[in-house]
């Protein structure tokens, strides 16, 4: 592929629609708060005389995911700004929108730390909300969780990424997780992990603290081993379209182990798209492929997966 190639970010073919005893939700998402990044995306291509990037238009995307049969989302803000953003989606769309909230590990880095040494690729992103010390940013999840109860349905995503940070970084999101375990379990709120580089990390602060009672992987990328771990701790792991990436064994190993009690679907939109369509933008409407994925997995038809995820999201979030 020549270096000017451009990406194809146009919409992939719908799959077809799961079975109407089937339908599920897509348990991490990020509709509401990357509306302005899309935008912002497809300005950027334009003037550069690329292919317009999809904008995202939140009600067509729900009817475009219900047609499919994924009849609900949960959609997570996890900067400041977009808190209020993913609740408000909920508000305007009761029953078929949730919101997962929390100061996402990057984030963290950043509230009242400017020029903290290591987080390479961070410092980038400062924004003026950041000034906000992290101890206020969260306090807001908190006030948020407390004042929107039908809409908050979890706390998320938090956790640590050490994709990009060095060592001074390290200990800020350590301590940003474990700030976000204790808010899990004083709402008695499920939790979403963000895990990226730090499987040892991640894990050694779920065991010490103690893990929420309900407390899910979103995105799950670890290796057997972990699998067991989650077995054995009663986490549960949520599969986005990585499950369904070639070299991913230790993924699909892992939903082995944890059986289908214990199993989740999302898409994590715009990203992670899953096969065939790789690459390609990524909405709620795309679940369907990485069912199939799950589904080889455990060779099963694709409606007992689907109905598994969709009873364990029940117990999960009681949506």
């Amino acid at each position: 592929m020549s270096k000017h190639h451009h990406r194809d970010r146009s919409w992939a073919p719908a799959p077809p629609a799961l079975p109407e005893d089937a339908h599920v939700v897509d348990n991490h998402t990020h509709v509401a708060s990357v509306v302005p990044f899309a935008r912002a995306m497809d300005h950027e291509a334009q003037a550069k005389g690329q292919p317009p990037v999809p904008v995202y238009d939140v009600d067509q995307l729900l009817a475009q995911a219900a047609v499919v049969g994924v009849t609900g989302i949960i959609d997570c803000g996890c900067e400041l700004p977009n808190l209020q953003r993913a609740i408000d989606m909920a508000v305007d769309h009761p029953g078929q929108v949730h919101a997962a909230i929390a100061i996402h590990p990057n984030e963290a880095v950043l509230h009242g730390h400017r020029g903290v040494p290591g987080p390479d690729g961070l410092e980038l992103k400062y924004k003026p909300y950041h000034d906000v010390p992290f101890d206020e940013a969260l306090a807001e999840v908190h006030r948020l969780a407390l004042a929107h109860p039908r809409e908050v349905v979890a706390i998320g995503e938090t956790g640590m990424d050490l994709f990009r940070t060095g060592e001074g970084a390290k200990e800020l999101q350590r301590e940003a997780f474990r700030a976000h375990i204790a808010l899990a379990k004083e709402l008695n709120l499920p939790m979403q992990i963000h895990d990226r580089d730090s499987h040892a990390e991640v894990i050694d602060t779920l065991l010490a603290d103690g893990s929420p009672e309900r407390t899910v992987f979103h995105s799950y990328s670890g290796d057997a081993d972990m699998g067991a771990i989650a077995r054995d701790n009663g986490w549960y792991l949520s599969f986005s379209g990585t499950v369904s990436y070639k070299g991913n064994d230790g993924i699909r190993e892992s939903a082995r182990l944890v059986g289908l009690d214990h199993i989740l679907v999302e898409t994590d939109a715009p990203y992670l798209t899953p096969m065939p369509y790789r690459g390609r933008t990524n909405a709620p409407y795309m679940i369907p492929y990485t069912l199939r994925a799950l589904a080889d997995t455990f060779d099963l038809p694709v409606a007992e997966i689907a109905k598994a995820t969709r009873r364990n999201t029940r117990t999960v979030y009681g949506v």
